[in-house]
């Protein structure tokens, strides 16, 4: 008997880290998003793939929801809309190891007026101690959405993946596949290389600095056994600017190897990186420099309506 093959579109949305990256390069099976435990680290819409006998699943990570202070925030938000009118099926995503607050009700409230089905993921579960302790979420969770599916996961250490692997084919529509076979994600070794900068200077600078800085990707030049890059990391203010180069530009080496290691390891190739770190003191309201960090993108014009709490606020985090 043939088995039939289910394909189709799939968002993961969830709080601002609630494990949607960690989740997603898990089920892939690589790395295609990075990861940090700061808020906010996705901020545009990665694609990762997941291609099974039975089918193929198209992953968005989306950003996080949070109230929208910038046009990068507006733009992040508007992907998370945007999203839900196009896919087959959402895996909402909750972090059991933190106490619900008004971001996780109003995330209900959006998901409860969207069309595809609605998978709920309690996440991080190897948090959770005693594991009895998550009987009563997931009695919350149904309560809140009678008749839905919750299914308790630890991407980290990879429990409850098969099931959830099981569970998302069977909600898919059946279909052919969407991408060619060996295909993990979409987006571009630009792209890639400037994502890769972020998480090295996200982990470098752990508590110093906020989510204020981003990479964009100047030069890109593919010589014979080597690949030449130049990035420019975008700071706020000059205090900022300092915490990044570090004393005697030690920092901005330690974020520059790291990520060159990474990169050669993924590219296969030696990388020639070059870092330049420019104080942007609105960087997050320039439509030239959002544009220039997701290509094809352009930046929102406006806010959207105040609807949500303040990363963080009144969430347990």
């Amino acid at each position: 008997m043939v088995e039939v093959s289910r394909s189709g579109l799939v968002a993961l949305v969830g709080r601002p880290n609630a494990g949607k990256s960690t989740l997603l390069n898990a089920l892939v099976g690589e790395k295609v998003a990075i990861v940090s435990d700061k808020p906010q680290t996705t901020r545009n819409r990665i694609v990762g793939i997941l291609d099974e006998p039975r089918g193929q699943a198209v992953f968005f990570d989306l950003p996080g929801v949070h109230r929208p202070l910038h046009k990068l925030n507006s733009r992040m938000m508007q992907e998370v809309r945007s999203a839900l009118e196009e896919v087959d099926l959402v895996l909402h995503l909750v972090d059991a190891s933190v106490s619900w607050g008004r971001g996780e009700e109003f995330l209900f409230h959006m998901l409860d007026a969207v069309q595809p089905a609605v998978l709920g993921l309690l996440t991080k579960i190897d948090l959770v101690q005693p594991r009895s302790e998550l009987l009563p979420l997931m009695a919350r969770y149904a309560e809140r959405r009678p008749g839905a599916t919750v299914l308790p996961v630890s991407a980290l250490r990879e429990e409850g993946l098969d099931e959830l692997r099981s569970a998302l084919f069977e909600a898919l529509p059946e279909g052919p596949r969407l991408y060619p076979p060996g295909v993990t994600t979409t987006q571009t070794e630009r792209f890639w290389v400037a994502e890769v900068v972020r998480e090295k200077l996200l982990h470098a600078t752990r508590n110093e600095l906020p989510y204020t800085t981003g990479v964009v990707v100047e030069t890109f030049e593919e010589e014979p056994g080597l690949l030449r890059l130049e990035a420019i990391i975008h700071v706020e203010r000059n205090s900022q600017k300092a915490i990044v180069i570090g004393k005697r530009g030690r920092m901005i080496r330690e974020i520059g190897t790291a990520a060159r290691k990474e990169l050669e390891a993924r590219l296969g190739t030696k990388v020639w990186l070059g870092l330049r770190v420019k104080v942007s003191p609105r960087w997050r309201d320039d439509a030239r420099i959002l544009a220039s960090m997701a290509p094809g993108v352009a930046a929102l014009e406006g806010e959207l309506e105040g609807l949500l709490p303040e990363p963080g606020e009144g969430d347990g985090t």
